[in-house]
């Protein structure tokens, strides 16, 4: 079976493509909305066939790419019948079959996380995708979306862990870097439901963790209620000078890792003000200083001539800075994701 596990940084999202290698009939688990050029991307140069896309639950900290993907290649979209998302092809129940060629995934329902939360596991039960039920030492927190720690207690007790020990985990998200896990050791090790804890131990955990609701929960929850559709039905147009994306927000962004090797390309645009620029005492190679505050009053500074891409330091005010280009316009612009500290954690160039 062709397997890519995929990642999202900004969400730590996991998404899945698994495909059948002699028919190429492939199916994508958990799609992110700003990852689609990369995920269709990636279908094509695998000359693979899509047939479905699935989520594992309605997610509340991105937005999924499956209406993109069926709006491309004409696959389907699959979820469970709880899960409250619209427009599906299929509604999932637990002991439902999902066949790509001559592979198999089998539907397990393992609730608690949300009330629709499902879970997909090989025919030969060597691989399962727990979506947030179950994560790498850790698991879907339960204080909204018809959450509940009891139900999901069963659900990994008696679903998951039912499963053989040598299974192996993939979640749909980790923040530590952890990329998978296996039944065996989530049974001994996971903190909150591994070894001798109980139900009470469980419950008593998840209901007094206190955590803050997801940054784009009141964006991607009514995004996901429609698979990810965009309200005018358009996909995002992507420009022809760069690998562009255009996030669910309509925020225009580009790594910084591809600026980087295309520095004579383009024109970058440092938005900083002047004592953060000399605090920090290094700045992009000819990179152009105009603080945020300063850019409508000198935006004929700004060159028309090549790209321009904006930055400043965690790469939120040179978001307003390209959207303030793009309306005075400048038509070939996008932000530099994650900003400087983006920049300096991958350890691209900078002068002092």
């Amino acid at each position: 079976m062709i397997f890519k596990q995929l990642f999202d940084q900004t969400s730590a999202t996991f998404s899945y493509l698994l495909a059948d290698e002699v028919s190429r009939k492939a199916i994508f688990i958990d799609t992110v909305y700003e990852q689609h050029e990369r995920d269709l991307s990636l279908i094509r140069e695998l000359d693979l066939v899509l047939l479905t896309c699935l989520e594992t639950h309605c997610h509340a900290d991105h937005v999924t790419g499956a209406w993109l993907l069926k709006y491309t290649t004409d696959c389907e979209i699959m979820a469970s019948e709880h899960s409250g998302i619209e427009l599906l092809d299929k509604n999932l129940r637990g002991g439902a079959k999902i066949k790509f060629g001559k592979e198999i995934l089998n539907v397990i329902e393992t609730p608690g996380h949300t009330n629709g939360c499902i879970s997909f596991v090989t025919e030969d039960k060597s691989i399962v995708f727990t979506g947030d039920s179950l994560l790498v030492r850790g698991c879907g927190r339960t204080d909204f979306q018809e959450g509940s720690a009891k139900q999901l207690y069963h659900s990994i007790k008696e679903g998951l862990f039912a499963l053989p020990d040598d299974c192996i985990v993939y979640p749909a998200h980790d923040y530590s870097g952890r990329t998978a896990s296996t039944i065996g050791e989530e049974k001994k090790l996971n903190p909150r439901i591994g070894g001798q804890a109980n139900e009470n131990d469980f419950v008593g955990y998840l209901e007094n963790m206190q955590l803050p609701h997801p940054k784009k929960l009141e964006v991607a929850v009514p995004a996901n209620v429609r698979a990810g559709r965009p309200k005018d039905d358009q996909l995002p147009k992507q420009p022809d000078w760069g690998p562009v994306v255009v996030s669910y927000s309509g925020v225009t962004e580009i790594s910084p890792q591809w600026v980087a090797s295309h520095m004579e390309e383009v024109h970058i645009l440092d938005v900083r003000t002047a004592i953060e620029a000399a605090e920090e005492q290094a700045r992009i190679y000819r990179a152009q200083l105009i603080p945020i505050n300063e850019l409508r009053d000198r935006v004929n500074e700004v060159p028309k001539d090549k790209p321009v891409v904006t930055i400043c330091r965690s790469g939120k005010r040179s978001v307003l800075a390209a959207n303030i280009l793009r309306e005075l316009g400048w038509k070939e612009i996008a932000n530099i994701s994650g900003g400087l500290l983006r920049w300096y954690e991958e350890g691209l160039p900078i002068e002092a």
